[in-house]
């Protein structure tokens, strides 16, 4: 009842509004002729759009049918407004990556949203400016009867964008965005650093170069046809779209290769705006054809509403965000899964070999703790604070990196990867889902039990070698280092009276950062060939010898990633607290193995004074922080990781009950290997 109460208001004020335009010609008389076209079509767009709700263009039909004064005037006027405007640029240009470099592009799209572009007046996109102003415009637009469309375009005498070939003419409009498109797409795939990532097309006739010439004869063909256009069933504008095909599979063979090669920001930009525009010419080149003049007219339908689409989604954000570093993030994720393997412990012996590894880290973990107290001692500037801490953190993870000790939180951000993988092949087996997500659930015990026994590990060394060392100085000193600021240790691990929680939290998300970090530095690596420079550098192996040339490539190879990964995430714990000074936040960080190290200095400090209540909150305090680490840092890998696979997030579901479902049936998995890590077998469970 509403819909035809909408109907009615709607036909009432297209009555008033043609009244006052559409008669006697008043229309020419208005100074901004587009003005008309921008309330004609705010009383054609819906209030909302809704899923079940219809949009039609009847009102604005049926009083064009009555009243044939109205129907020739607007008709007269839609035909002067867009006479001889030009538009190849939405074609070729519109939500089309300008510029290889992809901060730049993000800078670029972001302002135009606030402050669009406005081109002149001669553009067909200086009317779409005005009149399809909002990004949902194409959204109604495609829920109208497409007989709608072909009714308007009879009433409204239109005529197809074949009827012309001059200068500006909607065909040569068309015409003239592929060639500029076919030129830049070119220029793109020869580039040096794309063609490194596709050597299999090495000394083979380009695609790209053929396509653009089969294009060129095409079009010769159309411009000197009495029709101009072309069968759809002709077999040289069929050969166009095998070609056209062929380019999409070298863009495609380029990002497999990736796996082999890595990626740059910069090349993944190149290749996306090849692929858009391989995309944008495959949905266009169908307006070239016909068989007769329904065919036509269907064309020039069809290529206003693409327009429109162009126009509305040419600043979509979000769109060129995703798609921009998909590809990026899926080798950076690809990187941590190979360190992130080394994580997961399958059997007792991996298990025992890290706890002993973790050991070692809260060794590393005590001493770091005891001489971030002496530092804070020094009485520094939040400069000199913000300095020596974060030396303190990245020199201390490097020397327990490349002692191949373990800290506890790191493996999730490393392991989530390894993690997808799992999904994937699950998604790809048949079964219900929560058959096809056991072999996740088991990888997911063994994560989880692998990361158990590493927060066990730097919590049982951390603890007595924080108060070993600061005894030993009070035992040789007589000076009690930690007697200062014990009541501050142990305030800050209470997570009721502090932001132990929301702290935590932070050192999670530095955790993940330090895994993209890895993942980053190993990728970029790999595209620049920077292991094989080094092998074969003439200056290294002239002065040092071949062999320090390739083991130091080796090193760089297998350990250069990692360091860089912990130096940065030792800046970021070192410096976080400084930083929230100067902002005038409450910022800090709290980790889980650090935390046990504070708390035996606050004991210490205490002399052992610490009340039943303070101790059970420590404790707790500990608890939360290594779970709050481990699940931000989790999660954050995941989400990174799940979008790189264009994984649903409604797999996700599935992914929780299988995984509840392991846990309630086999629940000591997750904290103690079995006797014997048999392999269980998805297909004979299905068959069950």
């Amino acid at each position: 009842m509403r819909f035809y109460e909408h109907m009615a208001k709607q036909q009432q004020d297209l009555y008033a509004f043609f009244k006052t335009y559409f008669k006697d010609k008043s229309w020419k008389n208005v100074s901004a002729q587009v003005d008309l076209l921008i309330k004609l079509v705010d009383l054609l767009r819906p209030e909302s759009i809704e899923e079940k709700k219809p949009v039609t263009l009847n009102p604005l039909i049926y009083l064009l049918k009555d009243n044939n004064e109205y129907r020739s005037q607007l008709a007269d006027y839609l035909n002067t407004l867009l006479k001889g405007k030009v538009f190849h640029s939405l074609i070729s240009d519109a939500g089309i990556p300008e510029e290889s470099d992809f901060f730049f592009e993000i800078k670029e799209k972001l302002f135009a949203k606030f402050l669009p572009k406005q081109p002149e007046e001669c553009d067909l996109e200086f009317i779409l400016n005005q009149v399809f102003y909002k990004t949902d415009d194409t959204e109604w637009i495609e829920k109208i009867d497409p007989g709608e469309f072909r009714i308007l375009f009879t009433l409204l005498e239109f005529k197809p964008i074949n009827t012309s070939v001059e200068v500006e003419s909607p065909l040569s409009e068309v015409l003239f965005a592929f060639e500029i498109m076919t030129l830049r797409i070119c220029g793109n795939a020869l580039e040096t650093k794309v063609m490194k990532m596709v050597p299999e097309y090495n000394n083979l006739d380009s695609p790209f170069v053929a396509f653009q010439n089969d294009l060129s004869l095409i079009e010769k063909r159309i411009l000197n046809d009495e029709s101009h256009c072309i069968s759809p069933d002709d077999e040289d504008f069929k050969q166009l779209f095998v070609l056209l095909q062929q380019c999409k599979d070298y863009v495609n063979q380029a990002y497999k290769n990736s796996k082999k090669y890595g990626i740059s920001l910069r090349v993944n930009q190149d290749l996306l705006r090849i692929k858009r525009q391989l995309l944008r010419m495959e949905v266009t080149l169908p307006f070239l054809s016909a068989e007769d003049d329904d065919d036509l007219r269907e064309n020039t339908i069809n290529l206003g509403k693409r327009l429109i689409k162009h126009h509305c989604y040419k600043n979509n954000l979000s769109k060129f965000f995703d798609e921009g570093t998909r590809v990026l993030s899926y080798e950076i994720t690809e990187q941590t899964a190979k360190t992130g393997e080394h994580y997961i412990t399958k059997t007792r012996k991996g298990y025992f070999r890290m706890l002993l590894t973790s050991i070692g880290g809260g060794l590393i973990v005590g001493l770091m703790c005891v001489s971030k107290i002496l530092l804070y001692k020094l009485e520094l500037s939040s400069f000199g604070e913000a300095f020596l801490y974060s030396m303190n953190y990245s020199i201390g993870f490097m020397i327990l990196y490349l002692l191949g000790f373990t800290l506890a939180t790191k493996q999730p951000a490393m392991t989530a990867s390894t993690l997808i993988s799992a999904v994937e092949t699950g998604m790809k087996t048949k079964g219900s889902r929560r058959i096809k997500h056991k072999a996740f659930a088991k990888l997911f015990s063994e994560v989880f039990r692998s990361q158990f026994v590493a927060f066990i590990g730097n919590i049982i060394m951390a603890f007595p070698v924080a108060m070993l060392v600061v005894y030993l100085v009070d035992l040789n000193i007589d000076y009690n280092i930690a007697e200062a600021k014990w009541e501050k240790l142990i305030k800050k691990l209470n997570p009721i009276g502090s932001l132990a929680i929301l702290h935590a939290g932070i050192a999670g998300i530095y955790l993940f950062l330090a895994g993209i970090i890895a993942g980053g530095i190993a990728n970029r690596n790999k595209f620049n060939d920077v292991y094989s420079r080094i092998g074969q550098h003439p200056y290294l192996k002239r002065n040092f010898g071949k062999k320090f040339a390739v083991k130091l490539a080796k090193f760089i190879e297998n350990k250069w990633a990692g360091l860089m990964s912990n130096f940065w995430f030792g800046v970021f714990m070192g410096s976080t607290a400084s930083v929230g000074v100067f902002l005038g936040l409450n910022l800090d960080i709290r980790h889980i193995a650090f935390s046990a190290g504070n708390f035996a200095l606050g004991m210490y400090g205490s002399e052992f004074t610490l009340t039943s209540e303070m101790i059970i909150w420590s404790l707790a305090g500990i608890f939360f922080i290594g779970m709050m680490n481990f699940w931000v840092s989790f999660g954050l890998s995941m989400l990174v990781a799940f979008r790189s696979r264009r994984i649903p997030l409604s797999e996700f579901k599935a992914i929780v009950l299988s995984v509840l479902n392991y846990l309630t049936n086999r629940p000591i998995v997750f904290f103690w290997p079995p006797k014997e890590q048999a392999t269980e077998n998805v297909e004979t469970d299905q068959n069950h």
